[in-house]
């Protein structure tokens, strides 16, 4: 009887035995994918506050991962430092290689529409500290990377939007030439060439003109019209009178202007000065370029931001920005 009693208890250490070794198996697997080859390159951006969860759901849908479970119970033991920003990572890859990464920091520069190279090189410090930050910022210029859009030393505007992977091979150099050559690429794409002109234009200064669309437009759906708004300006004459050319100047991202700053006699106040600014004001965006190229006709002269969605009313003449500016006085912003 007690033997009989044995049998099927060992029939059941032996099946738990097998379930145990399968899963040992597969989750080996999972951690070294060592039958897949390495896939393409990914880039994934881990937000403050993001949890380990979320970030091994990004990874096992970005093709990084093969099992989100297995990365999160890898990650109870290794315990990866998993610090906000973006990582260039390789699909299939194996976890102790995503730790090695992650407990390094990130290791991909994001560069946004908007951005001026000030807050790009500060961005790069963040990364790779303030001695290679140093020396990126002096590559980052027409005599050392040269644009074929460039009027003068300045690169403002010249440099493409985008995620830039730092490898151990990435020098301030390369990274410098990699930024104009991609904004050379994207501007092409879109049918902007060192010789285009338009509306009187050349390329560098339609540029410019993409860049102020880039502040002042914000919203892509406000973009073409606020080019509209910057071509009618110019035909018609006197200064644009741009609060973001203000601001740039002064170093600031968005904010009031005041009455002093309308004063200050510097090259990118265009309440002082007629036409457009001596250089871009900030990183352009694909849609602003493509505004300015592509602008619609319209009579417009005003434009005013009316609801916190980006909602903007385009004017044709002063008394009706007049009315716009008086509604968002009475109701605000809605």
């Amino acid at each position: 009887m007690l033997s009989l009693l044995r049998r099927p208890l060992g029939l059941v250490l032996s099946a738990m035995t097998l379930v145990v070794l399968v899963a040992l198996a597969w989750f080996a697997l999972q951690v070294d994918p060592v039958f897949s080859s390495p896939g393409a390159t990914v880039v994934i951006t881990v937000q403050p506050g993001d949890s380990t969860a979320s970030v091994a759901a990004q990874l096992h849908a970005k093709g990084v991962i093969a099992s989100a479970l297995a990365f999160r119970v890898f990650d109870l033991v290794d315990g990866a430092v998993i610090r906000p920003g973006s990582y260039s990572l390789r699909q299939h890859s194996s976890f102790t290689s995503l730790a090695s990464i992650f407990n390094k920091g990130p290791n991909v520069l994001a560069v946004s529409a908007g951005q001026t190279l000030h807050e790009v090189a500060l961005n790069v410090a963040n990364l790779e500290g303030n001695m290679w930050a140093n020396s990126f910022a002096l590559d980052l210029t027409s005599a050392k990377s040269p644009s074929p859009f460039t009027n003068g030393s300045s690169l403002e505007g010249l440099i493409g939007a985008g995620d830039y992977a730092i490898t151990p091979d990435t020098t301030p150099a390369s990274l410098a030439k990699e930024m104009v050559a991609a904004f050379t690429n994207e501007a092409a794409s879109q049918g902007l060439t060192p010789t285009t002109t338009l509306n009187g234009l050349n390329a560098y200064q339609l540029v410019i003109a993409a860049s102020i669309v880039e502040k002042e437009g914000y919203y892509p759906v406000n973009m073409p019209r606020t080019a509209r708004v910057i071509f009618n300006r110019l035909a018609r004459g006197g200064p644009l009178q741009m609060d973001s050319t203000v601001l740039y100047y002064l170093g600031q991202d968005g904010g009031t202007v005041t009455p002093g700053d309308l004063q200050l006699h510097t090259p990118y106040n265009t309440y002082l000065h007629n036409g457009l600014t001596p250089t871009p004001i900030c990183t352009v965006s694909s849609i602003a370029l493509h505004s300015v190229l592509h602008a619609p006709a319209g009579p417009w002269l005003y434009f005013e931001l009316v609801k916190k969605d980006g909602t903007m009313k385009f004017s044709a003449t002063f008394s009706q920005q007049l009315y716009w500016e008086h509604y968002v006085h009475v109701h605000g912003l809605q």
